[in-house]
């Protein structure tokens, strides 16, 4: 049984609202007994994944990308963090090996499983999908990432065929309208406690 800490982490709403995780995660979170902060931070990395997604088909409908997969590994790509709980309020990355080790001993598929390595990992050879899980982690808390943001451009650019300079001004006000929300999605976090 989860807690209610995790529960209200699950199913709470936000300001903005959060859109739920997949089920199978939630579930998966719930059987970890995943600390509770870590389950409202997947859920508004989640959210914003979900943004991206949603701007990236009305954008750019030549890309082809794995819609499926993004939104799974934005709500995934933390999850090493229920073995290596230390890093939930303080630095490092064990958590990422520790999450797609764990994910793969669970039957998940390798390929899904990679998010947990590769959201903090953009600069090697990644995907579209596994860009927008780690723009979207970090443009939940108004981060933003000149290097990164430039990858998924040059990304874009190649695909669509757009002017990059078009693309960029494209991407940098859909990523401006999410960071201006991002109090309400730290406010979420932060609301639910690291131990649970």
């Amino acid at each position: 049984m989860p807690s209610s800490s995790l529960r209200r982490a699950l199913t709470g709403t936000g300001e903005p609202p959060l859109r739920p995780l997949p089920d199978d995660v939630s579930a998966l979170l719930e059987e970890l007994s995943a600390p509770p902060r870590l389950a409202a931070h997947l859920r508004a990395v989640h959210d914003v994944a979900c943004s991206l997604a949603d701007w990236l088909e009305k954008q750019h409908p030549d890309v082809a990308f794995d819609r499926e997969a993004t939104l799974f590994g934005a709500a995934v790509h933390d999850i090493g963090k229920t073995i290596h709980r230390e890093e939930l309020s303080g630095p490092g990355s064990a958590h990422e090996q520790a999450g797609y080790e764990l994910l793969v001993s669970r039957g998940i598929d390798a390929d899904r499983a990679r998010f947990a390595r590769t959201h903090a990992a953009w600069n090697a050879d990644v995907g579209v999908e596994d860009l927008l899980v780690s723009v979207a982690d970090k443009v939940w808390k108004a981060k933003r990432v000149t290097d990164l943001e430039q990858l998924l451009v040059d990304r874009l650019t190649v695909v669509s065929g757009q002017p990059s300079w078009e693309v960029f001004l494209a991407l940098d006000d859909m990523l401006d309208r999410i960071a201006a929300t991002a109090d309400g999605r730290l406010a979420f976090q932060a609301s639910h406690p690291v131990d649970g």
